[in-house]
């Protein structure tokens, strides 16, 4: 399955490592994929998934390098054009490129957020649908 991973799902499973998250993003029957800006948006929430945690700033540099490998990673000038298009269907603009890169990928976004959900252009799993769905 290929899904576009949302940064709160990535926030969740640094947070809580032992969880249904963490095992979900390192199922070999997953794909996933995320825009390039998700890697300077989990280093912007350093200081409170640390503090959340209580990883350690190697600890953390640790599961970060575990991650990379698993999320494959995508340079906005591949779904570029479809900015403006995701634009117009996301409820926050904050999510354009998780949109954008779904419509490109033609697959689903894997996020908890619930205003996400609100539009009905792009399937969206939650955590809790993605393991009914993947179980």
């Amino acid at each position: 399955m290929k899904l576009i991973i949302d940064a709160n799902i990535l926030m969740s499973a640094l947070i809580a490592i032992k969880g249904k998250t963490y095992d979900l993003i390192f199922d070999d029957n997953i794909q996933l994929y995320a825009p390039e800006f998700l890697t300077i948006e989990i280093k912007k929430h350093e200081k409170e998934i640390l503090a959340k945690t209580g990883l350690s700033k190697p600890d953390f540099e640790l599961f970060l390098s575990l991650l990379r490998p698993r999320i494959n990673f995508v340079s906005a000038n591949k779904f570029k054009q479809l900015i403006p298009k995701a634009e117009k269907i996301t409820p926050d603009i904050n999510d354009t490129e998780y949109i954008a890169l779904a419509i490109a990928m033609k697959c689903a976004i894997w996020s908890n957020d619930k205003k996400l959900k609100e539009q009905k252009t792009i399937k969206i799993y939650n955590t809790k649908e993605l393991i009914q769905v993947k179980f």
